[in-house]
């Protein structure tokens, strides 16, 4: 069994708030749980009433124009139903739910009643049956983790956790082939799989309490898809519920099997939508036997460019993360976490990881690379690190970032994928376009992947500058033939910006999927497809 962890993240990293962060701050040695510390609710819109607490999270029907669909309210004998499939695992405790009811970022927030914790898929069968006869709305929800609001309710739909589906049922360490169940905690998996010689093909800063099938239902990217790739290629089989809670089972572990459609490619990054994957099948490649990091400084992006595309051609099968992040997130990283750059200040850094099989090659490899990168004026300075300590320090100045950003002030998040050369043009544009409007404006991410993470900070939330923000920053994208979700998915926040990314065709058969699949519309309502569909 993998048991559930606390998240890497605690709570007092993300109040919009910077008051309230840095207050927060000297609470943190007694946080137990994951638990928000909650909000005062109030009693509106059927909501539950709490007393006062630190500024609580607008409801998200109140913050967006959101109508509720006709689905009915939970019901007493629906309780009781719920009660006798799952004995003791029905909460309608408000203090319990409240976590549950707002994102991470505590940027969206909705007013269930009801959280369920099935163990099995019969469980989650059994619950789904009922919730489509009665016409219950359903939010699946697994880490809770997600950057869009995907994974909270949006109004009183009952949340369907995965938080108890935590067992691990093979391992295959000839083929590196990992069976769980969708509960399990990708840190807890990549432990395992690492004490037999293997690594799981994603790496997430929120690796320590997302859960596997959240990052397959996401189709979730990370630190690795450079050097594995997606979700898509890893995933060989899942155990999905359907709607009505029929139970789908595609578990199989073969690397090849070309008989007819692949039905899991359509549950990988559905976002609970077209189904509730209780269960995966994903290959995890071998462990490397030599890691070595190299940390750089560059003068300007045009330099990142160069640099990317050198490392390539010298690195070539050995290269497996090429991160960047411009000055300002250095400058936050040290500022609120105080953490030191081992650089000297540059307008831009590079984060290079090489894995491969023999350390005097890689070794060899690395420093050719690094001497002509030096020589010929790519970088002007940098630092190598080979033992896992330092090299645990060097990740840290890339992963934080989004710790530091939440310590900034209210974040404004967009996740793009654009034409590499073309990465960065937007970071500066808007830096113009916003002026004093915005506290940071700041570029960092995946270059390899040609993801870029563009975070606005300011004191608080604004409408004012949300709408300096939108669509302008999907027009721009869309301008460039980019996607307006490289790796978080869709959710609430971005379902009515898939036309920046999707022909018209496309957006018809996807709801024409959503309706052959989830004909009431209960899975996962208000999230990933266009709100006119």
């Amino acid at each position: 069994m993998v048991p559930h962890r606390v998240p890497r993240w605690p709570w007092w990293l993300f109040w919009a708030s910077p008051g309230w962060a840095q207050t927060a701050c000297a609470l943190r040695a007694g946080v137990q749980q994951r638990r928000w510390p909650g909000s005062s609710w109030g009693a509106r819109r059927g909501c539950p009433s709490m007393s006062s607490r630190p500024p609580e999270v607008m409801l998200t029907q109140e913050r967006y124009p959101v109508q509720r669909l006709p689905f009915s309210t939970v019901s007493e004998q629906d309780l009781a139903t719920f009660e006798h499939i799952m004995p003791g695992r029905v909460s309608t405790d408000p203090a319990e739910l409240e976590a549950h009811n707002v994102d991470w970022l505590r940027t969206v927030r909705g007013c269930s009643k009801v959280l369920l914790r099935p163990r099995t898929s019969e469980e989650v069968s059994h619950v789904l049956r009922h919730c489509h006869e009665r016409n219950l709305a359903v939010n699946p929800q697994g880490g809770n983790t997600g950057m869009v609001g995907g994974s909270v309710p949006v109004f009183d739909e009952i949340v369907l956790s995965t938080a108890l589906m935590n067992q691990v049922v093979s391992f295959d360490d000839v083929s590196g082939t990992l069976v769980c169940q969708a509960g399990c905690v990708l840190e807890e998996l990549s432990r395992l799989v690492e004490e037999r010689d293997f690594i799981m093909p994603l790496d997430l800063g929120a690796k320590g309490s997302c859960h596997i099938g959240g990052n397959v239902a996401t189709n979730a990217g990370g630190l690795r898809f450079l050097r594995y790739g997606s979700l898509h290629g890893n995933v060989l089989g899942l155990e999905v519920v359907l709607a009505d809670g029929t139970v789908l089972n595609c578990l199989t572990s073969l690397r090849k099997d070309n008989t007819g459609y692949d039905l899991k490619q359509l549950f990988i990054g559905s976002e609970g939508t077209l189904g509730v994957i209780t269960a995966v099948s994903i290959l995890c490649p071998p462990k490397p036997k030599a890691v070595s990091m190299a940390f750089l400084g560059c003068p300007s992006f045009a330099e990142v460019l160069r640099t990317f595309r050198t490392c390539k051609g010298s690195l070539g099968e050995i290269l497996s993360a090429f991160e960047f992040m411009d000055a300002t997130c250095m400058q936050l990283v040290g500022r609120h976490l105080h953490l030191a750059c081992p650089v000297q200040e540059s307008p831009f850094y590079v984060l290079i990881e090489t894995s491969g099989s023999h350390a005097g090659h890689d070794a060899e490899k690395l420093g050719s690379f690094l001497e002509h990168a030096l020589a010929s004026g790519l970088v002007t300075d940098g630092t190598l690190a080979t033992d896992q300590r330092r090299i645990k320090m060097l990740w840290a100045l890339r992963e934080r970032i989004t710790e530091a950003l939440g310590l900034d002030g209210y974040v404004y998040k967009y996740d793009l994928s654009l034409p590499v050369e073309r990465l960065y043009d937007l970071v500066t544009a808007l830096r113009a376009r916003l002026g004093a409007r915005a506290k940071h404006v700041v570029g960092y991410g995946h270059l390899g992947d040609g993801n870029l993470h563009l975070n606005v900070t300011a004191e608080a939330f604004s409408p004012s500058l949300l709408a300096a923000l939108e669509p302008h920053v999907y027009e721009w994208t869309a301008g460039q033939r980019g996607s307006v979700s490289a790796e978080h998915g869709v959710g609430f926040k971005k379902r009515d910006m898939l036309g920046y990314s999707k022909p018209p065709a496309a957006l018809q058969l996807m709801g024409q999927l959503k309706a052959l699949l989830d004909p009431k519309g209960i899975l996962n309502p208000y999230k990933t497809l266009p709100s006119r569909a």
